[in-house]
């Protein structure tokens, strides 16, 4: 068997930050890895050990974090690429096959994995209820990798379209102004009774929820450790809990013969 066979790329979720939402697969899988590749918070988060490297960089370089990756993997080495939540939301496997794709052929006979974790965006939702009970959309408000211009097209259109929406990097230090323009937004398409969460640390020690109508909403409510959740126009409360109902207003849910109930 040639080296190229024997080395394998997983790309995996940490989950939204407590420990304890590692799925045992990627736990199974991080015992097994000659390396663990990715952004440096996530990559502390592994127990060093005996056999194992540990190779940590900055955040905006991912697809040369992802070409390391598969060159180690090329070597026969046993590589991780840690993401924090799921890799496939806003994260590393993209990255991954980018890379691959840009790569030499020999590289796509690699055995590569996606190993799914738990997003901040599902973790904050279960924190607060069912807000995502029914059809959503999420959203990167970063104007890294696309324009603002697009960022705020994309909010007016899916809020005109009464979906729920999940925010992730609402609001960082070098663009604190993007989300309050995005609040302008969703308010005239949502309605600014429309409910919106801020959930900061979510799984943390730290974690903090704060539910109220758009209309009370401050740009500061937010930072780069909170996902924001909007409903629809139809999420309400009850008690203690948000939930988004899982029907359409006035539609009438159909039976198993396909007829409305």
């Amino acid at each position: 068997m040639s080296e190229i066979q024997k080395g394998w790329v997983v790309i995996a979720g940490l989950g939204p930050g407590s420990d304890r939402m590692v799925t045992a697969e990627v736990q199974d899988v991080l015992a097994e890895a000659t390396d663990v590749v990715g952004y440096v918070p996530y990559v502390q988060r592994i127990a060093p050990r005996d056999g194992l490297t540990l190779h940590a960089s900055d955040n905006r370089v991912e697809v040369d974090r992802a070409t390391h990756a598969l060159q180690m993997a090329a070597e026969g080495r046993r590589v991780v690429v840690v993401s924090s939540g799921d890799p496939g939301v806003f994260a590393m496997a993209s990255a991954v096959f980018e890379a691959l794709e840009a790569g030499p052929d020999a590289w796509q006979r690699l055995d590569i994995r996606v190993l799914p974790g738990i997003t901040a965006m599902l973790a904050a939702a279960a924190a607060i209820g069912a807000p995502l009970g029914h059809d959503f959309a999420a959203i990167n408000l970063s104007d890294n990798l696309k324009p603002w211009e697009l960022i705020e097209r994309r909010l007016q259109l899916v809020g005109e379209a009464g979906l729920a929406m999940a925010f992730y990097n609402p609001r960082s230090k070098s663009r604190p102004h993007q989300f309050a323009r995005a609040l302008e937004v969703l308010r005239a398409a949502c309605g600014e009774e429309t409910l919106i969460t801020f959930a900061r640390d979510v799984t943390k020690p730290g974690q903090t929820l704060l539910t109220l109508p758009l209309r009370d909403a401050r740009p500061e409510m937010a930072d780069m450790r909170t996902v924001v959740i909007v409903g629809n126009r139809d999420t309400r409360r009850v008690g203690p809990y948000v939930y988004t109902p899982r029907f359409a207003p006035g539609h009438q849910p159909k039976t198993p013969d396909g007829q409305a109930s």
